[in-house]
């Protein structure tokens, strides 16, 4: 799986930059409460492709509010707010699979939650790898799981392997001011904030 993963390219610009406008979610549920909703999936999701369980479910509260049958303008679907084309379309690839999810597929709990840990686990092993500290590891796959890798990368280098090296010389806090003041979605750092207020929280 590891080899499937790491082979299925290595391109900067990554298929996520494409992704949802951001919508209020349906529900209003606290962090907590859909971390516990959610937890069979998460916690099996998190096994499975070695994700921090707590950074899935921080994700689904500021995606969708917990609420599975969420739907963005740009049609990301779902507890994560998958697109099929972008990111459901590099998941199915990295895993040998045609085409991309179906919404029935995506508006599916299980099904949509493993997707889009699927895809932070990509993330994590192909564009953010070598990333060192942990915090700052959590921080850039937030960042890219919105706005895509290839755009937060490239605030440092169009040469990733001399971005990691960039990032790697920034403590954590230097990292945030750094998508605060360069990254070039004016929304990434909000969505930072929010995200890791919901890890915090649950």
């Amino acid at each position: 799986m590891l080899s499937a993963l790491l082979l299925a390219g290595c391109a900067s610009k990554t298929a996520r930059e494409t992704h949802h406008e951001q919508q209020t979610p349906l529900t209003k549920a606290p962090p907590a409460r859909v971390s516990q909703t959610w937890s069979m999936f998460t916690e099996n999701a998190a096994s499975h492709y070695g994700v921090d369980e707590r950074l899935i479910s921080a994700i689904i509260s500021v995606e969708s509010g917990g609420d599975p049958d969420a739907i963005s303008r740009s049609n990301a679907v779902g507890l994560m707010q998958i697109k099929a084309s972008t990111a459901g379309r590099e998941v199915y690839r990295a895993q040998g699979r045609h085409g991309q999810p179906s919404t029935r597929e995506l508006r599916d709990p299980a099904k949509n939650i493993d997707i889009g840990t699927a895809y932070i686990r990509l993330l994590q092993q192909r564009q953010l790898a070598g990333i060192r500290n942990p915090q700052t590891l959590r921080d850039a796959t937030i960042v890219a799981y919105a706005n895509g890798a290839g755009a937060l990368l490239r605030t440092f280098s169009r040469d990733r392997d001399r971005a990691i090296a960039m990032i790697n010389e920034m403590s954590p806090e230097e990292f945030r001011r750094h998508v605060q003041t360069k990254h070039p979605a004016a929304q990434a750092p909000r969505y930072l904030w929010k995200v890791d207020t919901a890890y915090r929280t649950i």
